[in-house]
């Protein structure tokens, strides 16, 4: 039996890949899910410590925005170099090295607060270590999932790979903004502790996670731009990355929610957790919809279309002074931005090729993870000067007009009729001699 089966299957069979639950029929992948679910909730619990403890030390929508800026930089500057360690070496490794280096930077920032307070120049510090973490386990994460599961699986398990990241922000800045309450120390050990945890779920993987030795080699200027070419040829994969970096990068408002929740919406840390979870609640019951009714045709029609109202739900928030309205409008924006990454993470991992989805991934890492956090020094930024809501209520609507230009800039993707067009896939793992 195969050490990425079920105990229960049968000696020599694999399980069957069919229905909404096809990939948790694969013990490495229900590990691989709690991984997920423990790094996005330590993630989410830190952006929203962090946070707040940011502007009631500062009071400053720009102190907010140079902390997404913090961690935008490791991933621009690494970029090239995270895709190619994907790559080369063990993935399973680099992952647990990479969160560990995040668990250190939140335990720093932990050690701090406990000793007193932490000055705003370790903050910053520790946010850089987590971007340096995430620059590079984010590539080695996103080439390891379609090693876990076979072909037939893998639409299935990016839908609840996504899901279980949306149950996190749902439950992350919930139990981040409840924890702040007891103070911010508390809330950043509690982080701390996800971190440790999410590393120990990637380390009982038995699946080898060793690349190809085809994408192995020394560094040189070709192999490290191998993945944006790749993707460049690709004008529909391109496409879909592009709209959703301009869509996170316009659209993006959690730098500003700090601001939102004590100056407009007048609550507390509560509040600001509410509003961080919202989101993710409306990403869930999407991404339930789609687990059971699956884009089977027009995937890029609706991708684009989704994104359209992705945008006008983030000008309905910008526009929104009540915190129940609030909380509506940015459930459709998670609910429309589950079928944009839905489509594109399916696009991304099953079309490209085993020896460089490290590269590739980097690629796609850098062009969404990194404009989420370049969106919050964006939106801090134009925060400062023209007000946070018109700040979000501008970014929404230039989100929602570029998503309609995309028709006409990039019409393959619009005509894209399947979700899935596989390339290659991986090899799934013999039976242990």
């Amino acid at each position: 039996m195969s050490e990425t089966q079920d105990k229960a299957s049968p000696a020599g069979e694999t399980p069957q890949a069919q229905g909404a639950y096809a990939a948790f029929a694969f013990r490495d992948f229900r590990f691989w899910i709690a991984y997920r679910l423990l790094s996005g909730v330590a993630l989410q619990m830190k952006n929203v410590g962090v946070g707040w403890y940011i502007y009631d030390l500062t009071g400053s929508a720009l102190a907010l925005g140079l902390a997404g800026l913090a961690t935008f930089m490791p991933s621009v500057v690494l970029a090239l170099f995270t895709g190619h360690v994907a790559d080369s070496y063990n993935r399973r490794l680099v992952v647990v090295l990479s969160f560990g280096l995040c668990a250190i930077g939140m335990g720093a920032l932990a050690v701090a607060v406990l000793m007193g307070a932490a000055p705003l120049w370790l903050i910053y510090v520790s946010v850089v270590l987590i971007g340096i973490g995430r620059a590079f386990g984010n590539p080695a994460s996103q080439a390891i999932t379609p090693n876990l599961v076979p072909r037939e699986a893998f639409a299935n398990a990016v839908t609840w790979y996504s899901s279980f990241w949306q149950v996190a922000t749902v439950g992350g800045p919930a139990i981040g903004g409840l924890l702040y309450i007891g103070g911010p120390s508390v809330c950043f050990v509690a982080a701390t502790a996800c971190f440790v945890a999410a590393c120990v779920m990637v380390a009982v993987i038995r699946t080898p996670l060793d690349p190809p030795k085809s994408g192995k080699g020394p560094i040189s200027i070709a192999s490290l731009l191998v993945g944006l070419h790749f993707m460049w040829s690709r004008p529909v994969m391109f496409g879909a990355v592009a709209l959703d970096l301009v869509a996170v990068l316009f659209g993006g408002v959690a730098g500003l929610l700090p601001i939102v929740a004590k100056d407009i919406l007048m609550t507390g840390p509560w509040g600001l957790g509410l509003l961080r979870s919202c989101p993710a609640v409306g990403a869930i019951a999407m991404s339930a919809v789609l687990a059971y009714y699956p884009i089977t045709s027009k995937a890029g029609r609706k991708m684009l279309l989704a994104v359209v109202v992705y945008g006008l739900a983030i000008a309905a928030f910008g526009l929104s002074e009540t915190l129940w309205l609030s909380m509506i409008a940015l459930c459709v924006v998670g609910a429309s931005d589950s079928v944009s990454v839905v489509v594109r993470h399916t696009m991304v991992q099953s079309e490209a090729p085993d020896e460089m989805r490290g590269r590739v991934a980097a690629v796609n890492s850098v062009f969404i993870s990194g404009s989420a956090d370049l969106g919050e020094f964006r939106a801090g930024t134009m925060g400062a000067f023209v007000g946070a809501a018109n700040a979000i209520i501008l970014g929404g609507l230039t989100t929602s007009a570029l998503a309609l230009l995309w028709f006409k800039l990039f019409p393959d993707l619009a005509r894209r009729d399947k979700i899935v067009n596989y390339c290659e896939w991986p090899k799934w793992p013999e039976p242990p001699a």
